[in-house]
């Protein structure tokens, strides 16, 4: 796939999803994109290597959060991955500053790669776990927006998400169609955790995809024992 036949199938994806096109964004966009896949030969990133189907489930995806950003100065992508939604959200909002996380370092190092290859500025890719770095009174509590993409149940994952969240911000969980009994279940986790669901945006991306965005507004400080350590979030959630 050239650079104009990726620019076709981005654009028609984007008038589809109320995203916006631009052609310089496009161009980068398309070079991570290449960049990911070449990576993806030697660790394994994606299970999508198809690039329609790339553009699709990455890229329009990670944009439906674009939106959101607003005035938002400062994010955090917690469980980043190959990128998503941290990257194309980087690509489109050149003035924010933007940290990605994970905790597998070989995903890290490809990110810092695309980093440097790309000539992104105001942003850092860090190989770290969530419970750790929210220790760091440098990023504890300091994240307009927090995002994660499919990373656990809401239980969980709001407890590795809202210490990172300012007072006023916002939490965004992008999770999978059957989102309403974890809402159910992690109703009290996210009380606990200072956090109030906000809305819930029911999108569908194309037939294949549907995504719902969980948005969780932070209205108290959160108690400094979470996130919990020993992988405890995941293995007792708060009920």
């Amino acid at each position: 796939m050239d650079l104009q036949q990726f620019q076709q199938i981005f654009k028609k994806e984007c008038e589809k999803n109320q995203i916006e096109f631009e052609e310089s964004k496009s161009e980068l966009l398309y070079q991570y994109m290449n960049l990911v896949l070449e990576w993806n030969e030697k660790i394994n990133l994606t299970a999508i290597i198809d690039k329609s189907k790339f553009i699709v489930k990455h890229y329009v995806d990670s944009l439906t959060l674009n939106q959101y950003i607003g005035k938002a100065n400062r994010l955090l992508d917690i469980g980043t991955g190959a990128g998503f939604p941290g990257i194309p959200l980087k690509i489109y909002n050149q003035d924010k500053e933007i940290t990605l996380i994970d905790s597998v370092n070989k995903k890290v190092m490809v990110l810092q790669d695309a980093i440097e290859k790309l000539q992104l500025k105001k942003i850092e890719a860090l190989h770290i776990r969530a419970e750790d770095l929210a220790r760091d009174l440098a990023y504890r509590e300091g994240f307009d927006i927090v995002t994660t993409r499919a990373v656990s149940n809401l239980a969980t994952i709001s407890e590795y998400m809202l210490p990172f969240v300012k007072l006023g911000g916002i939490a965004i969980c992008m999770k999978g169609p059957n989102v309403d009994l974890e809402l159910e279940e992690a109703q009290n986790a996210i009380r606990l955790l200072g956090g109030e669901i906000e809305q819930i945006e029911r999108l569908h991306i194309n037939q294949e995809l549907e995504r719902n965005l969980v948005m969780i507004k932070k209205v108290k400080k959160t108690d400094d024992k979470y996130p919990r350590g020993q992988g405890k979030p995941a293995k007792e959630p708060i009920r």
